[in-house]
């Protein structure tokens, strides 16, 4: 009785929001960017699945409201992006020059590392498309014949350290200029990156935001490329 009502949809989608809110409550009191809300959501919530044998599948299908707004919150980036669309528009070369090379950085530095630590075939197709956003990078996996789980978990590690790490290796290196900023945290660390790019500020959300897109169609023609080629 006590498993039925714990594995019920309410409860699970209760656990998720309130295990959320508190992580965010916690950061908010602590004011460390290293306690970045999902990093302390995830350890609690698995803990709570293992500890009433509760399956995985499970909880991921009575999430799935949650899951289904993860589209609409992206499509309402275009709303920041909007309200920024005049200084967008003035730095679109730069901003279209940043995603470009970013896109390249970020393949050919995973082939050079996956062959200096002689990692197999898997892990380098896996690993390439690490910079762009969930749903993108798993169908570039796919494509090139990638294991989606070890991309899905990638992308979300680089999510995590672009979003906690971030802000702080652009102030070591004195980049203040919002456009570079919100660059950077878009093309490098895609919806964590662009979600902490938005407390920073509006513009820098709307440049991270509109880099998720860019960097998305940047990596997905480049990848199958870079494949051919090498």
């Amino acid at each position: 009785m006590i498993h039925e009502m714990l594995t019920s949809t309410p409860v699970m989608l209760g656990l998720t929001v309130g295990v959320y809110l508190l992580a965010v409550w916690i950061r908010t009191r602590s004011k460390l960017m290293l306690l970045n809300p999902m990093l302390i959501s995830v350890p609690i919530i698995i803990a709570f699945l293992l500890i009433f044998n509760i399956p995985a599948q499970h909880y991921i299908q009575s999430n799935s409201m949650i899951s289904f707004m993860l589209g609409p919150s992206v499509v309402a980036l275009g709303l920041t992006m909007y309200e920024q669309r005049m200084t967008i528009k003035e730095y679109l070369l730069p901003i279209l020059s940043a995603v470009v090379v970013g896109s390249i950085v970020g393949v050919v530095s995973v082939y050079l590392l996956c062959r200096w630590f002689q990692l197999n075939e898997v892990f380098l197709l896996a690993l390439e498309p690490k910079s762009v956003t969930v749903p993108i990078a798993m169908e570039v996996a796919k494509g090139i014949g990638g294991n989606t789980a070890i991309t899905a978990i990638s992308v979300a590690l680089c999510g995590l350290f672009g979003g906690i790490f971030g802000p702080l290796i652009l102030k070591v290196l004195h980049v203040k200029n919002p456009i570079a900023v919100g660059a950077a945290m878009g093309s490098a660390s895609h919806g964590i990156g662009t979600a902490r790019a938005i407390e920073i500020g509006a513009l820098e959300g709307a440049v991270s935001g509109l880099c998720i897109a860019l960097m998305g169609v940047a990596t997905a023609v480049l990848v199958p490329i870079f494949n051919a080629i090498v």
